[in-house]
């Protein structure tokens, strides 16, 4: 298939196996004789353990073990220099689990009961007792913005472009600050890890991760084990989301505490503790200023953010990045600054910084156009950048304007009117808004292999974890293109580290490297099948070259006379094969530093406001990707949606609130913490702009798992303020916050 034609809209590859529970996950494997672990937490946020009594617990029926920091064997790869974070972090403090008696945040480890049943375990759990020694903490970011820090490393220095300060003197000035609470990862499947010491340099693992190899790698640093002898193995995840991108420290000690008894250890928390010890999206500040002249040319945009990180560990992400690139201005600095509190660490989520920063960003967008008079899009357009004016390179493609234009005549923007609160539906106000988003779009290093078989199937094997996009959908998808084979035909085998090397499933890269990889592997076999197919004896196809034959429904058929044909799986029997197979190693070329790559996305929302209950509703959404070529239609545009439901919980729902009095979550579970259901979403409109990217892979594909939700909380936003005319800057967007504004 050529590069410019459309991928056909098969099925999710493993969608029967998915709905029928033929689909495995980690916490279902059986090993004979696993044992089951259960977390006891700290309480307090800050602080040490002055005593705990374990005696109770140890002796409670099935017990087997409690691990504190008294008895959790040494962890050998921990306690070296690099181990033991060489360079400090801001906060200048190290958290190694069970390794001392400080309190870091709450929450926070600080024993684990290991039974024979995991009700025996729970049980025991309750009879831990401990008192502490508290010291005052700090978890409140909004008291604490004086103390932040810039983090370390190149990519998050301060950036400068022209002269910052011009804003101040254009015609039109705009100053605001916008706030994103807390956000918790809460995939449906929880957090966890299955390990099973097979000798005493062997484990096997089974682990809700992002990435086998990334697991694997940690594991074998921490215990100084040779990579080979990790088994790691993930095929499935219940949602992932981010909080599977790094290996957490009670992974770790649970490795440990499985060597220790010689026995299989299981670790599932609780849905509490999720809230807690597997990162969260960070509580962050942020000030847009901007300057325009009267014909709506950005002059200048200052924008600042200010987030949380631990004490004992600097978490960074890209929040002013897309300000940097996305509209042409002559005039641009960022500034990002990490604030040390007495909580967990976060961690990437689902859009991380750029669905931050483009919340900031693309609402005052809207504010400013508002003050220009201008239509939002109108505005946009004015400072359309053709070309990178941050790297000053071409992009590999961008067809943003397309996408405005099909995204505004799917929404009915014609019906919007600049003047907020004109339009009505009996007691509920109308209002649009839209956004823009954009997320790198990268093509890593990964590899591939793959076995064509003598009844013409295909294997493709791959480490790569499928987090739930349709992974495999893709790569079966790339395979059957370049091929020819039949879908059904094709057996995608991922998610282990016996397989060929992938990375960690994250940040909208898969299918543009691992798919690369995919794609680079067949066209070898490929060229193998048509060298065989010609060079056999009594070939239909003696004389011609390979770019005459045509691969097709599990044949190769001459270009110029398809009745001249030959089954593929026929061709290995007429050679004597009884498989052939091609692995290769795959990765991008110069081509990533002569271009800006990035996919694009513009979102659009019409809402319903009630100004009497404050009660915001998204009544429709359309959301359009310029991702490149769409390699597997139906689970892209399942991304679109799952991305947009994501953007409704962050602006409407999602917050994970504090009680900074005691450092603690006062709404650490799916009762209190409200995430998007049936009834807050609507009807979803997806759209692909469709066109390959000429330089970026051979497919021409692009990333889109980010760009999904990356903006479309500033639509929301920006369409609650065309209802109203009231601009909500600090999400979610709650009926108090409405009824304080518009009544």
């Amino acid at each position: 298939m050529k590069n410019d034609e459309k991928s056909p809209a098969i099925n999710r590859v493993d969608g029967r196996l998915k709905v029928t529970g033929g689909a495995k996950y980690f916490a279902e494997f059986e090993i004979p004789g696993t044992t089951y672990c259960v977390l006891v937490t700290s309480t307090i946020a800050r602080g040490s353990i002055a005593s705990m009594e374990t005696k109770k617990a140890e002796g409670a029926p099935g017990v087997l073990a409690v691990f504190t920091n008294l008895n959790l064997p040494k962890i050998p790869g921990l306690n070296t220099p690099e181990g033991n974070n060489a360079k400090k972090p801001s906060g200048g403090e190290t958290y190694r689990m069970l390794t001392d008696k400080k309190i870091l945040f709450a929450g926070q480890p600080i024993a684990m009961v290991i039974a024979d049943t995991l009700e025996r375990a729970q049980y025991a759990a309750t009879l831990v007792k401990t008192t502490y020694s508290k010291q005052p903490h700090q978890t409140d970011l909004e008291k604490h913005k004086a103390k932040g820090v810039m983090p370390q490393g190149e990519r998050n220095a301060d950036y400068k472009r022209g002269n910052p300060d011009t804003y101040k003197t254009a015609p039109v000035v705009l100053e605001a600050s916008y706030t994103l609470p807390i956000e918790v990862h809460n995939p449906m499947e929880l957090h966890g890890i299955l390990v099973n010491w097979t000798a005493d340099d062997q484990v096997m693992i089974y682990a809700k991760t992002q990435g086998v190899q990334m697991t694997q790698k940690a594991v074998a640093k921490a215990f100084k084990l040779d990579e080979k002898n990790v088994h790691v193995h993930t095929e499935f995840m219940g949602g992932g989301f981010g909080m599977g991108l790094k290996t957490w420290p009670q992974e770790i000690a649970v490795v440990a505490a499985a060597k220790k008894l010689r026995k299989p250890v299981k670790l599932v928390v609780s849905r509490d503790q999720m809230f807690t010890m597997v990162g969260h999206r960070p509580y962050t500040t942020q000030t847009i200023s901007m300057g325009a002249d009267k014909a709506g040319k950005l002059v200048g945009i200052v924008h600042e953010a200010t987030a949380e990180t631990a004490s004992y560990e600097d978490f960074t992400e890209s929040t002013v990045g897309m300000t940097k690139f996305i509209y042409n201005c002559p005039n641009v600095s960022t500034t990002y600054r990490i604030v040390p509190l007495d909580r967990g660490v976060p961690i990437w989520m689902r859009g991380p910084g750029e669905a931050t920063g483009a919340f900031a960003l693309e609402s005052a967008m809207d504010e400013m156009a508002a003050k220009l008079n201008l239509d939002p899009i109108e505005f946009r357009l004015r400072n359309y950048a053709e070309t990178d004016p941050e790297k000053n390179r071409p992009f590999s493609s961008k067809h943003l304007k397309e996408a405005y234009q099909l995204g505004a005549d799917k929404i009915g923007w014609s019906k919007r009117k600049n003047e907020p609160g004109a339009l009505r539906d009996g007691e509920w106000l109308i209002g649009y808004g839209m956004s823009s988003g954009t997320f790198n779009a990268s093509r890593g290093q990964a590899s591939a292999k793959v076995i064509l078989n003598q009844d013409g199937s295909l294997v493709i094997q791959s480490a790569v974890t499928d987090i739930g996009p349709g992974t495999g959908t893709a790569m079966v998808s790339i395979a059957h293109d370049v091929l020819g084979i039949p879908v059904g035909r094709i057996k995608f085998e991922m998610g282990d580290t016996t397989l060929p090397k992938a990375p960690t499933q994250g940040g909208s890269t898969i299918t543009s490297t691992v798919g690369s990889a995919v794609y680079d592997t067949c066209a070898a076999l490929k060229t193998s099948l048509a060298a065989l197919a010609i060079a056999q004896g009594n070939s239909p196809f003696s004389g011609s070259k390979a770019e005459d034959l045509v691969f097709e429904d599990g044949m190769i058929q001459l270009k110029g006379d398809r009745k001249k044909k030959l089954p593929v799986g026929d061709v290995l029997k007429a050679n004597n094969l009884l498989t052939l197979d091609r692995a290769l190693d795959s990765k991008g070329g110069p081509e990533q530093e002569t271009y800006s790559m990035y996919s694009f996305s513009v979102h659009f929302a019409e809402v319903r406001v009630n100004p009497i209950t404050g009660v915001v509703r998204v009544s429709n959404a359309v959301s359009v990707a310029d991702s490149g070529r769409i390699v597997s239609p139906k689970t892209a545009a399942s991304q679109m949606i799952g991305g947009v439901t994501g953007g409704i919980g962050m602006a409407l729902t999602e917050e994970a609130v504090l009680d900074h009095r005691f450092g603690r979550l006062v709404n650490n579970n799916l009762a209190d913490y409200h995430v998007p259901v049936s009834a807050d979403v609507p009807h979803i409109d997806t759209i692909f702009i469709d066109k390959p990217d000429p330089y970026i892979n051979p497919m021409g594909a692009k990333g889109m798992g980010e760009i999904a939700l990356i903006g479309f909380a500033a639509a929301v936003a920006n369409a609650v303020y065309n209802a109203t005319g009231q601009r909500i800057r600090d999400l979610p967007i709650t009926p108090d916050k409405v009824i304080k504004r518009v009544v």
